[in-house]
């Protein structure tokens, strides 16, 4: 694998040296700050402090008050093995290799690109990646596409050496499926308001609830992370940046390119608090995270990363592209272009539904079943049954400011079309320069991830005792009686 040659030919034309430092990394301090990630797994931006009215988030909102909130913040690809890639390496993933989930021959990285950890092990920081279920005493979560070893130099900071700074990343298991009840904070799921493409159902309320329910012990969990930051007095220098590595688990929104799969909260808090309580609104991506990392720490920033210092005072940005392929068994091509008001979206296999078989998606997610079970019924709205079409049209175009659920398809409409030009164009000239992802898989490769899902979900059925190759109806009455359990 190496990098596309219009890639590299623009590299050869910059006028620095590899690497260069940020304006925001200009003045250094001897003692360098740590850096804490912390990485929810599947979540948007269902938190009290970006004006959900059901969950609460005090923690996270902690981290909003003293520090820097994104509100147009941007996942790269809409599932973890691309999203992870991306933002490990600064690089999207159909530029390295990376893009589909998950990649089943996974190879080294192209160079120049390397894991931002080398980066910062190379300037004397202890490297770490720790779960946070277990208090960071065992190895978090990495779920890269491509291959390498000692990423990390473990799995807590309390392994450095004495005065050492650390770049850490807490892995956050929740809300990724399946769901965590919080009983000392449950929430009612009756009159819960969904987005209008999923159905005001009792068992889809009641799944969006559980999910509310998982965000609020994943800010549990980043309270005891603050907790032992603050006991260990490191806290004062050290940079956290919260972030999701992708969109929540709902049927609509994990996978594909609309909001609820890309929209994603970042939240960065200073040891001194600067900018606290600000919020910014330009279009932020994950791929930035290395590069704004890197500058925060006063360390080079190398030329070649597709991401950019979000700190530094010339960042500015217009246009953001979004992509995502094979998920797991399930072929898909997907690109699109985000602007703050404008999204085009192409479909690079119109003549597939938008539901077509995912075994992850029918096992784990109850809204899956009952999207079908209705619309055999003929009781899904115009806006419901557009995501259940038997065809999806080639391209996609909306205005976000006044359709931000993503429901009223412009790109037919004549009075979008420069709108529609130019986003078109943007997509064609990202793919000709960047993307490799171009030409299918070959069979085998389809037919090996195949069985490995086949194998997977028999295999866990038969393990808890759930369902598994019966109809929409069968699974749909196993979700309705785990619904009733208390």
């Amino acid at each position: 694998m190496v990098l596309p040659q219009k890639y590299l030919k623009y590299l050869a034309c910059l006028f620095i040296p590899i690497t260069f430092l940020s304006t925001s990394a200009r003045s250094q301090s001897t003692t360098r700050p740590n850096i804490v990630w912390i990485v929810s797994d599947d979540l948007g931006v269902e938190l009290s402090c970006y004006g959900d009215p059901y969950v609460a988030t005090p923690h996270v909102d902690r981290l909003a008050r003293e520090g820097v909130r994104f509100t147009n913040a941007q996942a790269v690809a809409p599932v973890c093995s691309p999203s992870r890639s991306a933002f490990m390496t600064g690089m999207y993933p159909q530029v390295i290799g990376s893009q589909h989930h998950r990649t089943v021959d996974r190879q080294p990285l192209p160079a120049p690109v390397r894991p931002i950890t080398e980066y910062f092990r190379e300037a004397g920081y202890y490297v770490c990646n720790g779960d946070a279920r277990a208090a960071l005493k065992k190895p978090g979560k990495t779920d890269f596409n491509f291959a390498g070893e000692n990423f990390f130099d473990g799995s807590d900071w309390s392994g450095r050496q004495p005065g050492q700074p650390f770049f850490a990343q807490v892995q956050i298991f929740q809300p990724h499926r399946a769901f965590q009840h919080d009983p000392a904070r449950p929430i009612p799921y009756a009159n819960l308001k969904l987005p209008p493409y999923y159905p005001e159902h009792p068992l889809a309320q009641w799944d969006w609830a559980m999910y509310l329910e998982s965000v609020q012990r994943m800010d549990q969990q980043v309270g005891e992370v603050l907790e032992r930051l603050e006991k260990e007095g490191i806290l004062d220098n050290t940079i956290i940046i919260f972030f999701g590595d992708h969109g929540r688990p709902h049927v609509r929104d994990k996978q594909f390119l609309y909001e609820g799969g890309t929209h994603i909260p970042l939240v960065v808090r200073f040891p001194d608090q600067r900018r606290a309580g600000s919020v910014r609104s330009e279009l932020i991506a994950t791929t930035d995270l290395p590069a704004t990392s890197l500058a925060l720490a006063g360390l080079p920033v190398p030329a070649h990363l597709m991401g950019k210092d979000i700190f530094d005072r010339r960042f500015k940005r217009r246009q953001l592209v979004l992509a995502t392929d094979r998920k797991d068994e399930t072929v898909d091509r997907i690109r699109g272009v985000r602007e703050t008001r404008y999204k085009y979206l192409r479909n690079y296999y119109p003549e597939r539904p938008y539901m077509q078989p995912n075994q992850y998606k029918r096992y784990e997610y109850p809204v899956y079943p009952l999207l079908f079970e209705l619309q055999k019924a003929g009781k899904l709205t115009p806006e419901q049954q557009l995501f259940m079409a038997e065809k999806r049209p080639a391209e996609e175009l909306y205005d976000l400011q006044n359709d931000p659920y993503e429901l009223r398809n412009l790109a037919a409409d004549p009075k979008y079309l420069k709108h529609l030009r130019r986003l078109r164009q943007a997509c064609d000239d990202w793919v000709a320069t960047y993307d490799q992802s171009t030409y299918p898989e070959p069979d085998e490769v389809l037919q090996k991830v195949q069985k490995q899902m086949d194998t997977y979900y028999s295999e866990r059925a038969r393990r808890l005792g759930e369902p598994y190759g019966t109809s929409d109806a069968e699974l749909l009455d196993y979700w309705l009686k785990q619904m009733k359990q208390p």
